[in-house]
Order: C-alpha cells, then structure tokens, then sequence
C-alpha cells in the first residue's frame, strides 16, 4: 500500500492582471525514492525526485523554471514543513600543479625576459625624479 500524499507547499502563478489561486505541492514517498508534484493539470507532469524531501524539493525548482513561465508569472515554491531545497555540490575543481612544466626533457620554462621596448616605456623611478628635480 503507497503512503498518503503529504502537503509540502505551495506555487502562487498569475493569470494575466489577475491573481489565481495557488497551487498545492504534495509529497510521495515509494521505497527509497521521493517525489514532489502538484495535482493539478497541466502542472502536474514536473515532478522533483530525490532520495530525500529536501533533495526532491531542489529536483523540483529546478525543473520548474525550465517549464517556460517567465519569473513574474509566479511566486514560490513556498515551502512547508521545513522543507530546504538541497542544491547538488558543485564539483571541485582539479588541483593545479605548483611547478612549471618543462618544455624540454630536463630544462625547466624560464620565464620571459622583458623586451628593450618595455624598459623604456616604464614610469621613471624616485631617484631619476630628485636628479632631475636637484638640476
């Protein structure tokens, strides 16, 4: 015998200038797995799965902004019950390697030297200016 749904929120959506009713978000648990769904049609095909309420409740965000309303067309979910919506960790990224790779067997990278056109361009330093200045 499957569990009763169990009320877990709401979605508020706007019809035009009008204010609609809102929509009731119900919970199911079937062995491991969790669903959130509304129950009402044509809503009721985006449902959030997850191993946890919280983990179905990110499920179900997720793809409720993928179902084509613009934001300003609703609010919520609203959530009941404690309900957090668990994001998915990002992955990490991989870890850089401190030393220079060689560009040859056995001769490490040497860092670029800087171009005569360069030196010549720098700002002159504090000495040059009181040299300058004491002439």
């Amino acid at each position: 015998m499957s569990a009763l749904p169990e009320f877990v929120g709401t979605i508020h959506i706007f019809l035009g200038p009008y204010r609609g009713n809102p929509i009731a978000l119900y919970l199911r648990k079937k062995g491991d797995q969790v669903t959130i769904a509304p129950t009402i049609y044509p809503w009721n095909r985006i449902v959030g799965r997850g191993e946890t309420a919280n983990k179905a409740a990110a499920d179900f965000e997720e793809k409720w902004k993928q179902n084509g309303l613009a934001p300003e067309m609703y609010t919520g979910p609203h959530w009941e019950g404690g309900i957090k919506p668990e994001k998915p960790k990002p992955a990490a990224p991989p870890p850089k390697s401190a030393a220079p790779k060689p560009l040859e067997e056995g001769k490490p990278a040497k860092p670029p030297s800087p171009s005569p056109n360069e030196s010549s361009s720098a700002a002159p330093s504090a000495e040059a200016i009181k040299r300058s200045a004491a002439s």
